[in-house]
């Protein structure tokens, strides 16, 4: 078997997005490590108590990887020979740690400052929206006519564009009356991914140049960029993806090539939602593609990854 562990970008935060690891004792130093960044909260409280921090930027990058991190660690037992990570928008960076590249702790803290970043450089009043049923070409001039910008290529026919909310209310009118299936506002508060967040790149990479990295262990998955679906072999090449990804389009489609590639006939989504798997299943439709909230447990997804 061949896994492709894909994580979640912000947007999928929901009260129960912790049910099936909150009780986990091999997820336990991954709350803990969260506590700290979150005002002495646990992560599973906050997602419990739901509400608009949910999705507030900082709260959101650090639930996602907390999520993806307990998710990594109850599957311990079940962990292939043979894998590879990929992680959308803030789930790259949470790649690292599913990769061994950083400890647990060094991904929460990075998440934090990350948002932190982000958040400097634009302040309030911008966002994300989501297109499906048009050329990217398409969708790329339009969004240029409102003045956003093309911030992830999912598909030749989707892709996420960023911009101010007044700006994107519009686009996502004229994009319905063009033809698109669905343009819709996403629960994002900032444009990521596009130039808009060039400062917070600046910001982010001497952020990253100061972090402990550790060597990955043996069998560790091989990291995928977010950015542009390339293998991560050299780490100063991979941090300054990880940076730049945070003003420049990311092309996921290109991750899930590289996953086809890579040779993937299971697909693994850890983190809250499905949206990945769903992106996934029509990207390789010849892999066995499950998102890990369509579990019951985790021997479920233990049961899973160990039947022929």
């Amino acid at each position: 078997m061949t896994l492709a562990i894909l994580l979640s970008g912000q947007g999928g935060q929901h009260p129960g997005m912790f049910n099936l690891t909150a009780d986990r004792p091999e997820a336990q130093a991954i709350f803990d490590a969260a506590k700290p960044l979150l005002g002495g909260r646990d992560p599973r409280d906050v997602a419990r108590t739901g509400g608009d921090e949910l999705h507030a930027n900082r709260t959101g990058q650090i639930l996602c990887c907390v999520a993806a991190l307990a998710a990594w660690n109850a599957l311990g037992c079940a962990r292939p020979a043979r894998a590879i990570v990929a992680g959308y928008s803030i789930g790259d960076l949470a790649a690292w740690g599913v990769a061994g590249r950083f400890e647990p702790d060094v991904v929460l803290t990075l998440a934090a400052r990350r948002a932190e970043a982000m958040d400097a450089a634009t302040g309030q009043g911008f966002g994300l929206a989501g297109i499906r049923g048009l050329r990217l070409d398409v969708l790329d001039t339009l969004a240029a006519r409102h003045g956003c910008y093309l911030a992830i290529r999912n598909a030749p026919d989707s892709g996420v564009v960023g911009g101010r909310r007044n700006a994107l209310d519009a686009l996502c009118s004229e994009a319905s009356g063009s033809g698109a299936q669905r343009a819709v506002i996403l629960p994002v508060q900032t444009p990521s991914h596009t130039p808009l967040l060039s400062a917070a790149t600046d910001a982010f990479r001497d952020i990253l140049a100061a972090a402990k990295q550790v060597r990955p262990p043996a069998g560790a998955p091989r990291l995928i960029s977010g950015l542009d679906g390339g293998a991560v072999f050299r780490a100063e090449e991979g941090l300054e993806k990880l940076a730049i990804q945070i003003s420049r389009t990311i092309d996921w489609s290109a991750c899930l090539e590289a996953c086809g590639e890579y040779g993937a006939d299971r697909v693994l989504e850890l983190g809250p939602g499905h949206a990945l798997a769903t992106m996934a299943r029509l990207a390789l439709p010849e892999a066995r593609v499950h998102a890990l909230e369509e579990f019951r447990s985790i021997p479920g997804v233990v049961d899973w990854l160990s039947s022929g």
